[in-house]
């Protein structure tokens, strides 16, 4: 059941609409609230890219991770520029999307860039996802989906 964007909708990069019950069942979600005004955030976006890259679309098969951007942007245009010219090839909530609000207070985001690995359910793996994959590089996400308790296909 995956509760944390249940009822939204999400967007990829092409800017299709996807429904987060299907792109995120069986996954551990990494929520990345991140801008693209901030100098950390445009410094530590293309790791992430590298990670995700490495895990998902590099992996047979794909390891069982998606990330959902939710941006602090000025606006559409700035978060929209952001999204396609840095990011890797995972899924954002829309700008205009007021839940984002309610995240930044669930998961007590006070500034960016901050990384929240989330259950399926939406609670919280660790809220220091940036630092581990800088420490760690990928042996983080074994990690992760051991405390995700779901069913394991990945065997990186």
């Amino acid at each position: 059941m995956v509760e944390v964007f249940s009822g939204r909708t999400l967007l990829n990069k092409d800017g299709d609409f996807v429904d987060p019950e299907e792109a995120l069942r069986n996954k551990v979600v990494g929520i990345y609230f991140s801008a693209g005004w901030c100098p950390p955030c445009r410094d530590f976006t293309p790791i992430l890219c590298d990670f995700y890259t490495e895990l998902v679309e590099e992996s047979e098969p794909p390891a069982q991770f998606e990330i959902v951007f939710v941006s602090s942007d000025k606006s559409t245009e700035d978060m929209v520029e952001y999204y396609h010219d840095m990011h890797g090839d995972w899924l954002a909530l829309p700008w205009t999307d007021e839940y984002k609000n309610e995240l930044k207070q669930r998961y007590k985001i006070t500034a960016v860039p901050k990384l929240v690995i989330v259950k399926e359910n939406g609670d919280m793996i660790t809220d220091k996802g940036r630092k581990q994959i800088r420490d760690r590089g990928l042996a983080c996400f074994r990690t992760w989906l051991e405390a995700a308790e779901i069913f394991q296909n990945f065997k990186g």
